[in-house]
């Protein structure tokens, strides 16, 4: 199965935000290149909370580009074989630590947003992560800084889709 196939059957089976639910798989539908950076009318993507729920944390990067304090994800690339696949790589790399696990449920949320030219929009698919106890950040390249942050002074870092995406995720757990 390839990837675009795998974000298809994910949406189908996704039951929350059913117009923009639909918005993702109408654009799929539209644009076969639809899961790639070259996709210029907007792209899938894939990312991930990092949580801590045993200390009631999230970890968060404040990306390099934007300079805004974010979940970890981005780009799909050839080698993601599903959209949790390229979710969970995103977040294992931008955070430098290994062994997370993901929320079981599928995504959490979806969230489109606008992004500079040439591209227009990206369509993200957004998941969460469960660092294991004691689990050590490492900043990447993609990020200016890298940390912890309780789930209550998330409000005075981030805007509002990663206040979303947080309450949701806590639903969840």
């Amino acid at each position: 199965m390839s990837l675009y196939d795998d974000a298809v059957l994910v949406l189908k089976s996704y039951e929350d935000q059913e117009d923009l639910r639909q918005a993702y798989l109408d654009h799929l539908a539209a644009h076969p290149d639809g899961m790639w950076k070259a996709c210029t009318a907007g792209h899938i993507t894939a990312s991930a909370l990092v949580i801590d729920p045993e200390h009631g944390r999230v970890l968060l990067t404040l990306h390099k580009k934007l300079r805004m304090w974010l979940q970890m994800g981005g780009h799909c690339e050839p080698a993601d074989a599903t959209l949790e696949v390229a979710a969970l790589r995103e977040a294992t790399e931008e955070s430098g630590i290994t062994g997370l696990s993901l929320l079981p449920g599928g995504p959490v949320r979806l969230d489109r947003h606008p992004i500079p030219p040439p591209c227009h929009c990206h369509f993200d698919v957004q998941y969460a992560v469960v660092a294991a106890p004691g689990a050590v950040q490492e900043i990447s390249d993609e990020s200016l800084d890298l940390r912890w942050f309780a789930y209550d002074e998330v409000s005075g870092v981030a805007d509002e889709s990663v206040l979303r995406l947080l309450e949701a995720t806590r639903a969840r757990l």
